[in-house]
């Protein structure tokens, strides 16, 4: 009596490979879906800072972190005192990135200033380790109205927005949803020699490609 032969026929091995696309196909789209949400998170924090800005000029005629009379208007621990003799001059004065900024500069005492005014949430007290606003990735988020690019020709704007630690193909997303989709050209620019935003200016702009989606930099929105 012949032996038979066990195995799976050409539809049952038909079957799984079309089980595995599915299964292949959701956890790509899910991937997508997470990515998409934390692209919109980050858009979120820039259009934020830049909604305290207003919030608080309309309230008390003055910028955050520059405004002379802060103790007075929202119980500040102090007003800015660097840069020096630049409080009251209608910019927002100092580095943008809170881990490098003078605790007295006006753009590290933006936020107890807006925190103190009620319009962003976080710890007011300046020095402490919750002080510093962070994005969706975890990286430092700052303003200044002091320029952010050093080379030619110049980026001008009322102030700028900065964020770092932002991986690139989000970067690029980021460019694409409210810009240009160019990182070196328009009111999102990517920041190539700050990648983590360890400085506070650049002579240069990236011009990200997948090549870099992996790598961390640092993405500003001109207001």
């Amino acid at each position: 009596m012949p032996n038979k032969q066990s195995g799976f026929t050409l539809v049952e091995i038909a079957i799984v490979l079309v089980i595995i696309g599915l299964l292949l196909g959701g956890v790509l789209k899910g991937q997508e879906l997470i990515n998409s949400a934390k692209v919109k998170n980050l858009i979120n924090d820039f259009r934020a800072v830049s909604s305290f800005v207003y919030a608080y000029q309309d309230r008390f005629r003055a910028l955050p972190g520059d405004d002379r009379d802060a103790v007075g208007h929202v119980g500040a621990l102090a007003n800015a005192t660097t840069p020096a003799g630049s409080i009251g001059n209608g910019r927002i004065n100092g580095v943008w990135n809170p881990l490098v900024a003078n605790q007295t500069d006006e753009s590290y005492l933006f936020w107890e200033q807006v925190r103190r005014a009620n319009l962003a949430s976080g710890d007011p007290t300046p020095g402490n380790a919750a002080y510093v606003y962070t994005n969706a990735d975890g990286g430092p988020v700052g303003i200044t109205g002091d320029a952010v690019f050093t080379g030619a020709p110049a980026w001008p704007a009322t102030f700028f927005v900065c964020s770092a630690g932002i991986q690139g193909r989000f970067a690029r997303q980021i460019d694409s949803t409210i810009d240009d989709g160019n990182t070196q050209t328009g009111t999102v620019r990517v920041l190539g020699t700050t990648a983590g935003g360890t400085l506070s200016t650049s002579a240069t702009f990236a011009a990200l490609t997948p090549a870099e989606d992996s790598a961390l930099f640092t993405v500003c929105v001109a207001y």
